[in-house]
């Protein structure tokens, strides 16, 4: 029997339903997949039962899928150090981006059943005295968090609301061609699907942001974007009772949510410390290696965009 968390009725009937999940299926699915990652020399990934049921459920149990997928995500995970190593929540550094608050989960799902609320505010943070690294880094610390911890997140995916309000120049100029596909390269990588993407209170600089990111997104992800000029627009898609008071709702205060994320990265330290010792080896992979060079065409360094 596989050591799994038990599911919510909800979300036990979503994965069956939706997933193609057949639980007495799961010891030969995960079979098949341990065999495969068996001969592969260049990777080296958890592979506790839930670790490994989550991504089969998030490519629907679809064994070809779930390989590539499980592959991509160490890949970038390797090839991305900036966003992935030195990953310890009491660093006084990442401390302080963590209390911005620019990625965060909010405590209440879409019913029952329905995906997790993502919240991103990118004006939380002066961008003209703090790097895009260390934001993403603490946003991708969340989401390892929700992957291993949080069955809505896989089973019902991520609604991303966007809040646009504060977003400067500053903030643009760290965005480059390279650094928006490292940045959804790892959106791809993650095995927990977007529901919906809705901006909200575009601002002056927003048609410049979206048409860079734009070409970055896959046609399904373009379909799902709403922008929406005002709170009260947004609340015909997502009823207030999910959202935090700073944006009309009664879902809780948002210092209250940082802080409790705050502390689950906190309690989660040994986590971290245990996910960097899981990267590829690609000097081991057969066929060509897969690094920053072939992936995004630089060495890995970050480089910012440079407006006239």
């Amino acid at each position: 029997m596989t050591a799994l968390r038990p599911l919510a009725p909800e979300l036990a009937e979503k994965a069956r339903f939706e997933l193609n999940e057949v639980p007495h299926r799961m010891v030969d699915d995960l079979a098949a997949l341990r065999s495969w990652i068996a001969k592969q020399p260049h990777l080296n990934p958890r592979t506790d039962d839930q670790f490994l049921v989550n991504f089969l459920r998030g490519c629907k149990y679809s064994l070809e899928k779930t390989k590539e997928k499980l592959d991509n995500y160490y890949t970038v995970k390797t090839a991305i150090p900036e966003f992935f190593d030195n990953r310890d929540p009491i660093n006084e550094t990442l401390r302080n981006y963590m209390s911005f608050g620019v990625n965060l989960p909010l405590p209440h799902t879409l019913d029952a059943d329905g995906p997790r609320l993502m919240l991103v505010r990118m004006g939380a943070y002066d961008a003209s005295k703090h790097s895009i690294i260390d934001v993403m880094k603490v946003c991708y610390m969340i989401t390892d968090v929700l992957l291993v911890n949080d069955d809505t997140s896989i089973i019902a995916g991520h609604m991303v609301l966007v809040d646009l309000r504060g977003l400067t120049f500053a903030c643009m100029s760290q965005f480059s061609p390279t650094f928006i596909k490292k940045m959804t390269s790892v959106i791809e990588a993650f095995p927990i699907r977007t529901k919906g993407i809705h901006f909200i209170n575009p601002s002056s600089g927003f048609d410049a942001l979206y048409k860079l990111f734009h070409g970055f997104l896959s046609k399904k992800i373009q379909d799902r974007i709403q922008v929406h000029e005002s709170f009260e627009a947004l609340h015909k898609f997502v009823p207030k009772k999910y959202l935090p008071e700073e944006y009309g709702g009664s879902g809780g205060r948002l210092e209250d949510i940082i802080a409790d994320w705050s502390k689950t990265l906190i309690i989660n330290r040994d986590f971290f410390a245990e996910d960097a010792k899981f990267r590829n080896d690609e000097r081991k992979r057969p066929g060509k290696p897969k690094n920053a060079s072939t992936l995004f065409g630089v060495d890995g360094s970050f480089r910012t965009l440079e407006f006239d």
